[in-house]
Formats: structure tokens, C-alpha cells, sequence
């Protein structure tokens, strides 16, 4: 098994920026991919950046040139560091490691964005 501890969620203003961290403990030997999901009430979780485990990255549109992931493989974690925060960014994000046999899921944060 795979365990994902997620932090760094909060209430910003909108222009701020945030820094979500998502470590993976346990079994998390041959990971993938590793990367960021969110879901805005109402809405269908979707992914919002990833990065893969030679360091390539996607991102949604809405994000791109605003948000940013790292990993660290050493630790098996990685980071979303979200600049020029918007209202629309409000959601719970998810922290999600793909890996062979199957893909883990942390137990998501809040990010508020008021305007």
C-alpha cells in the first residue's frame, strides 16, 4: 500500500499564491507518475498538473503559467506551488501517484481563493 500526506491548503486572497506538498510513504517503489487532481463543488475532478518520473510535466490550461509542480524522488514528494491565485481555483485538491499495479490517492486540501 501506498500512503499520501497532503498539506499546505488553506484561505488566500485572490493574487496570492499557495504551496501544496503531497509526500508518498509505504510501498511507493517504481512510481510513474505523480501529480495534482481538484474538485470544485459540483464539478468532476480534474486534473490539474503532473509530472512524470523523468521530469516531464502537463498542465490543464486554466493553470498554465500560473502553477507550477516539482518532485522531489528522493523524498517521493511533490509540490504545486500556485501563483496569482484565482476564485475560480477554489476546490480540494488531490494528491494522486500512478505507479505499475494501480494508482493511490491522498486525502485532499482545501484551497479557499476569495475575491
Amino acid at each position: 500500500q501506498v500512503q499520501l500526506v497532503e498539506s499546505g491548503g488553506g484561505l488566500v486572497q485572490a493574487g496570492g499564491s499557495l504551496r501544496l506538498s503531497c509526500a508518498a510513504s509505504g510501498n511507493s517503489f517504481n512510481i510513474k507518475i505523480m501529480g495534482w487532481y481538484r474538485q470544485a463543488p459540483g464539478k468532476q475532478r480534474e486534473l490539474v498538473a503532473s509530472i512524470a518520473s523523468g521530469g516531464s510535466t502537463d498542465y490543464a490550461d486554466s493553470v498554465k503559467g500560473r502553477f507550477a509542480i516539482s518532485r522531489d524522488n528522493a523524498k517521493n514528494t511533490v509540490y504545486l506551488q500556485m501563483n496569482s491565485l484565482k476564485p475560480e481555483d477554489t476546490a480540494i485538491y488531490y494528491c494522486n501517484l500512478k505507479r505499475l499495479g494501480g494508482q493511490f490517492w491522498g486525502q485532499g486540501t482545501q484551497v479557499t481563493v476569495s475575491s
